[in-house]
């Protein structure tokens, strides 16, 4: 267990902690924050969120930063735990009238030292792209709210993709974008594309092609975040119905769904192998959701109020070595598993392939994953094989690491044979390949792989090459707790109103989808810390440092343990430093 520090008493506000690799320490030097230094009366505002980017200049001072405060916007350069932050000279600082910055995210493909593309969302629903290098406003999304006029609750681009970026909004749709097009001076037209349990996906109808290319429903409520796997081809969103729903992005087919302890769930995220998902929300409950099994595996009770935020720790990794005849699986499923992590995970992931290689003996993966919440603490979690492979001989529970030997689909997956995303052989093509944005200005070309089921009128959407899914009508255990009514293909007025049964938490509780607390393994946090004064909203893991914020507008960085600088004036390198 950690050890105190920072005071004795339980509500002070920790400067350290102490875990198995050693002592994180917070850097006061590091803190970012508006330039005045002062903290932000958040009543009423918008959660303070914060996106990295690195630009791969020359310097090996590459890093950037940005985040939001209230209406305002900043662009930092990133120093870290080498070199105190210099709160005078934003690259950037933009601030907002009539509404508030919501979310935001780069595009990691295209940032150059020159130029970088910011999404960044809005509490009145339009998106913007901004280069906060060039200091230029591209284009205006959704400017007139004819899409839609609810808040943005999430942004991302799309995975390999440099034109296609995806919006979620508080009024539980989900859009498609393509930064190339328009969208249009009237409100669009939609044409139902595909329907499930409680998701239904449109195309837009126009004689051009125009924003939004796609138009997704998903549960009751605000769709309050949304992930992708780590190689780009699912896509995990959480409501405030209190599902979690997997998609395949390509396909657009449902893969499995979790239901919350009770209340919303308010934030989602993967394991850098694909394997996992972990949701926080309004339960105080962190869950673990298995991918390839569709099922809950653990839940982790440490915090006292709503998580905010839920991150795996790809640079945090146990390995065990044991006894060769206990070992049946793959060794390719540990080299791979920090694969899909950040680019800078890679002095970690050579470590352990060098541990991996001396000998013959099997390895063993422990997953490090951190909450924060709007208690104001901190806690990281360590998911290890026992809660994983419960009541399994070891040699068995290895073996079904390696998910490329499945047999059989797993339970609530449509009856496809299933691979977690992120141990897909050979590596993913680029997103571009998939969605391509050079053919989606084609308005007029037709794809081979479109379902023949679709109707003519979606043709011109065909160019975004749609894997070729056949409809699949598989009924699941718990569809009548939680199904849609069907849309009605006589008035297209109707296409973009799903109507749907209200689910009946009580039904749902005890079943696979919402397991009982006592039908699960139950985590207990190997460190729990009180670190801020106002509700946390931001945890981020990088390889010399944690980076969380609170809604006060301080961002804080905690060295990890052997990477902190004793002189942070006069450092310049990544090398270790104490």
């Amino acid at each position: 267990m950690a050890t105190e520090g920072g005071g004795k008493e339980m509500n002070e506000i920790k400067t350290q902690f102490t875990t198995r690799e050693g002592l994180y320490k917070l850097l006061p030097h590091s803190e970012y924050s508006r330039p005045n230094r002062v903290p932000f009366n958040s009543q009423g505002s918008n959660p303070v969120r914060v996106s990295f980017v690195n630009l791969n200049d020359q310097s090996g001072n590459g890093d950037r930063l940005c985040f939001n405060v209230g209406r305002e916007l900043y662009f930092y350069i990133y120093k870290g735990v080498r070199k105190a932050a210099d709160l005078s000279k934003p690259i950037d600082k933009r601030i907002y009238k009539g509404t508030q910055p919501t979310c935001h995210d780069f595009n990691h493909l295209t940032a150059t030292a020159e130029s970088v593309s910011l999404l960044v969302g809005f509490s009145a629903g339009q998106v913007q792209l901004i280069d906060p290098i060039k200091k230029e406003t591209s284009k205006l999304f959704n400017e007139e709210r004819l899409i839609d006029k609810s808040r943005v609750t999430c942004v991302k681009w799309v995975p390999g993709s440099e034109s296609l970026f995806l919006v979620a909004h508080s009024s539980g749709n989900m859009y498609l974008y393509n930064v190339e097009h328009t969208c249009g001076t009237t409100a669009p037209h939609y044409q139902l594309l595909k329907q499930g349990e409680s998701f239904a996906v449109h195309t837009c109808k126009s004689k051009s092609t125009r924003n939004p290319l796609l138009k997704w429903t998903v549960g009751e409520g605000a769709l309050n975040e949304f992930a992708f796997s780590p190689d780009g081809k699912f896509l995990a969103c959480v409501s405030q119905d209190g599902f979690l729903r997997v998609f395949n992005f390509d396909s657009v087919e449902l893969h499995g769904t979790m239901k919350s302890y009770f209340g919303g769930l308010l934030c989602v995220c993967w394991s850098p192998d694909g394997k996992y998902i972990v949701t926080g929300g309004e339960d105080d409950l962190v869950t673990v959701w298995s991918f390839v099994d569709c099922r809950v595996i653990a839940r982790g009770h440490g915090h006292k109020s709503w998580v905010s935020v839920v991150a795996f720790d790809p640079y945090t990794t146990s390995v065990e070595e044991g006894d060769p005849m206990e070992f049946s699986g793959s060794d390719e499923d540990f080299q791979d598993l920090l694969h899909f992590g950040r680019d800078r995970a890679n002095s970690t992931q050579s470590r352990l392939s060098k541990r991996n290689s001396t000998d013959s003996r099997p390895v063993s993966v422990t997953y490090r994953f951190g909450s924060v919440g709007q208690d104001t603490q901190l806690c990281l979690w360590d998911l290890t094989e026992d809660i994983l492979f419960p009541h399994q001989p070891l040699s068995r529970a290895r073996t079904h690491t390696n998910v490329m030997n499945a047999t059989s689909p797993p339970a609530g997956s449509n009856g496809n044979s299933v691979t977690t995303p992120g141990n897909s052989v050979p590596p993913p093509l680029p997103r571009s390949n998939s969605l391509p944005h050079s053919a989606v200005s084609n308005a007029g070309s037709k794809s081979s792989v479109m379902d023949g089921a679709i109707a003519s009128g979606v043709s011109k959407f065909a160019t975004l090459s749609l894997h070729d899914r056949k409809e699949r009508h598989h009924e699941k255990d718990h569809k009548r707790n939680h199904s849609m009514g069907h849309i009605s293909s006589k008035s297209s007025d109707k296409l973009n109103l799903v109507t749907k049964t209200k689910t009946d938490p009580a039904k749902t509780l005890g079943t696979p989808l919402c397991p009982r607390m006592e039908d699960v393994p139950l985590l207990e946090p190997l460190i729990c810390k009180k670190i801020a004064h106002e509700r946390l909203t931001v945890l981020i893991f990088l390889e010399d440092c944690i980076v969380t914020a609170c809604q006060e507008g301080f961002i804080c960085t905690w060295g990890r343990p052997g990477k902190v600088c004793k002189d942070p004036g006069s450092c310049s390198s990544r090398s270790l430093c104490s």
